[in-house]
């Protein structure tokens, strides 16, 4: 089983839900695909094992080869290749005339598929990397986006790739709408949105709510400072007939415990029975 905890804004308390609820079960794996800032394992606090670089290929031309036909351009979503126009072309008129823009590269291969005169081979690119360890029962995988670089989904792609079926998954996802997010939640059995009950959170939240149903990942959402702010948001979800699987306070313990790097269910053990619940509905499909 697979499910991915994901928010519409950041700060709301995605990672703090994903970890204690990683904490509160057992046969369970956590994969913290926030990879441009990776935290879950402040509070995890796994043994690293092992570490592996991922790379992304990236297109190279030949220009002895290179006749300037311009079919990579058109084939390029990402914009990352440019073909000078033939007055621009250099004395030569070969492949000098063609840039690549490693930082828009996806890494899809389209260039080098269609190029007429295959004249485009792919180099590696180191993005980041994947850490794999383990505390005590718990299997622990993060990514690390290398600083300056912009492609995170490959980087994700290769964190999911340890998913491991005889498991309970539990994917950590970045925060918002965005094509990181979809790659991290695609293919989850069940998403949980965190929200908090302020305008901004409400406004995030239904953003989330509409990517969800249009993936038709079936979800329910977890109230963090559930005291605090108004109850639009309550009334959202009742609306919407959203399930609310968990209501987790405004405690000054709770933030205290955060601010050290010590899970909530390891300083108020109360709550691993409130998170072990939540689990059994969404394993079950007792969302309503």
């Amino acid at each position: 089983m697979i499910i991915s905890i994901a928010s519409g804004k950041g700060g709301t308390g995605k990672t703090t839900v994903a970890t204690n609820l990683a904490l509160s079960i057992s046969n369970v794996q956590l994969l913290d695909c926030d990879v441009e800032e990776p935290n879950a394992h402040i509070f995890i606090k796994p043994r690293i094992k092992e570490k592996r670089p991922v790379f992304i290929p990236v297109p190279q031309v030949d220009k002895e080869k290179c006749n300037g036909c311009g079919r990579c351009k058109e084939v390029c979503a990402y914009n990352a290749i440019a073909v000078l126009s033939a007055k621009g072309r250099s004395a030569s008129g070969r492949g000098s005339d063609v840039l690549v823009f490693a930082d828009l590269c996806h890494g899809c291969g389209s260039c080098a598929y269609f190029c007429p005169q295959k004249a485009i081979n792919e180099v590696d690119k180191e993005i980041g990397f994947v850490e794999t360890g383990s505390k005590d029962d718990l299997e622990f995988i993060h990514g690390k986006l290398n600083i300056g670089q912009a492609m995170s989904p490959p980087l994700i792609r290769a964190v999911k790739k340890y998913i491991n079926p005889a498991r309970i998954n539990i994917i950590d996802a970045p925060p918002g709408t965005s094509c990181p997010v979809i790659e991290s939640i695609k293919g989850s059995n069940f998403c949980l949105l965190v929200t908090e009950p302020t305008p901004f959170g409400l406004n995030d939240l239904i953003l989330a709510v509409e990517t969800l149903r249009k993936l038709k990942i079936p979800f329910g959402v977890a109230v963090n400072r559930s005291d605090l702010g108004d109850n639009k948001t309550e009334e959202y979800c009742s609306k919407e007939n959203i399930p609310i699987l968990m209501r987790i306070p405004f405690k000054k313990e709770i933030a205290s415990s955060y601010s050290q790097g010590i899970p909530m269910v390891e300083a108020l053990p109360e709550y691993r029975k409130d998170f072990q619940e939540m689990f059994n509905r969404i394993e079950s499909g007792r969302f309503r």
